[in-house]
């Protein structure tokens, strides 16, 4: 009896947290609580034990995201006003040349979105791929898909972007191994569902630049050495963190263990970023101090959304441990050898397919998957394969409910059908792709 009230609270809190946002179009934010505090009445919790883990789930998830993702979009925002990302995509193409360009695409993308959010480095990037589809004459899906695929990639395998930063923290795993999973698994996946398939649709659909949209301006951009080099100061600094800590040093290298523990974390890591960019990218550059906290003060906008969201699927998981709702869900998982891989992805794509933010996906169903691994005994490079498999399954078929499908579909003068066959399609080969690849190194 108290087994099935359990999974009946868990459908109905599910139930209730997509109703709501589907049908009412509340902010997901309320949702996530109207449906933890719905899973903890119906599982037979009092107001106080509800009240308290709300309280606590908020308080241990923001702990550590709010930080992590506050100083992520400052440091972001300062990189994108510069003119960083341009950089990084001229940089790419004058390498590569007309020819190679979608490869740079890809590689462009996965590399500004790692500071940058998806929306914001697409929109800073449009008139880059405009610009080679009007000198070749070819489709501009051909640019645009591997530049898609590389920033969707990054956006939600790689920290310090917010979405793997959250289900770092709500699973358990260390961020340095998520970096390392999300690179193995998210080079090649760029490479099928960018390259491969940018290549493909660009044959069936011909698409010109939408000539109403003016060139980009001639600025002034940053150094691509600087550029490259400042994003890759904060991953450089928690990857070996994360390998330094592996080795049995012993006493002797305490302070030097110290110091790397210190400048390693994340919160120092990208605040030494933030610094960096700040100097070199703003002072140096002629941004007054008033421009630059006007600059990062706004970032912290759309950032706040991300952190509050994250803090619902804190209480969201927090509600399944405390009713015992999670570790009944893992026994009947464990019991019917359903894999914890392949539940974290169809648990994902189920809420990705329903409602449409990858975000909202990826947090609902690291609350779902967290209870599961308490007693599953993984490892650290295991936890991290979750976490793909997660945001994995949060990327599959983008389509009407989801922000970034009218957002492609726009800036590239697509009709729905058409952005259905080109970004749809390769946000769900991607999210296949990386479920694949992670299932293989999950089991290696």
């Amino acid at each position: 009896m108290i087994e099935i009230r359990l999974i009946l609270a868990v459908v109905l809190g599910i139930a209730v947290l997509l109703t709501l946002i589907l049908r009412f179009k509340i902010n997901a934010f309320i949702a996530l609580l109207v449906g933890s505090i719905t899973v903890g009445l119906i599982a037979g919790l009092d107001a106080i034990q509800i009240m308290d883990t709300v309280k606590d789930g908020m308080g241990n998830t923001l702990g550590f995201v709010a930080t992590v993702v506050g100083l992520g979009a400052m440091f972001g925002a300062v990189l994108e006003t510069s003119g960083g990302a341009k950089t990084i995509a001229n940089f790419m193409i004058s390498k590569f040349g007309i020819q190679r360009s979608p490869a740079a695409m890809v590689i462009s993308g996965f590399l500004i979105a790692i500071p940058v959010f998806f929306d914001v480095a697409f929109i800073i990037l449009v008139p880059m791929i405009y610009a080679l589809q009007r000198k070749t004459g070819k489709s501009l899906l051909l640019y645009a898909i591997p530049l898609l695929a590389g920033l969707a990639i990054t956006h939600a395998f790689i920290p310090p972007t917010p979405g793997p930063i959250a289900v770092a923290d709500i699973v358990g795993a260390d961020l340095g191994w998520v970096i390392l999973v999300g690179f193995i698994v998210g080079i090649p996946t760029a490479l099928v569902s960018g390259l491969l398939f940018g290549k493909y649709i660009a044959k069936k659909i011909h698409i010109e630049a939408p000539s109403e949209i003016a060139s980009e301006n001639e600025v002034e951009l940053p150094p691509i050495g600087l550029t490259l080099g400042i994003i890759v100061v904060p991953i450089f600094l928690i990857l070996l963190n994360t390998v330094i800590s592996t080795l049995n040093l012993g006493e002797d290298y305490d302070t030097f263990l110290n110091v790397v523990a210190l400048l390693g974390h994340p919160f120092a890591a990208l605040l030494i970023a933030n610094f960096l960019a700040w100097y070199f990218f703003g002072i140096r550059r002629g941004y007054s101090k008033d421009e630059l906290f006007k600059i990062t003060g706004k970032s912290l906008a759309p950032a706040g959304t991300i952190i509050l969201l994250t803090g619902a699927g804190g209480v969201f998981k927090q509600v399944l441990t405390n009713t015992g709702a999670g570790e009944l869900l893992a026994t009947s998982l464990s019991n019917v050898g359903f894999p914890v891989l392949a539940f974290a992805f169809v648990s994902a794509a189920i809420v990705r397919v329903v409602q449409g933010s990858s975000t909202v996906a990826m947090i609902t169903a690291a609350g779902l998957v967290a209870p599961l691994l308490a007693s599953a005994g993984l490892g650290a490079m295991q936890l991290a394969c979750v976490v793909i498999a997660i945001a994995s399954g949060a990327s599959i078929f983008s389509h009407v409910n989801d922000s970034g499908f009218w957002l492609v579909g726009q800036y590239l003068g697509i009709t729905e059908k058409q952005t259905f066959r080109s970004w749809t399609m390769m946000t769900t080969i991607l999210g296949f792709t990386g479920l694949l690849l992670v299932s293989l190194l999950f089991l290696l």
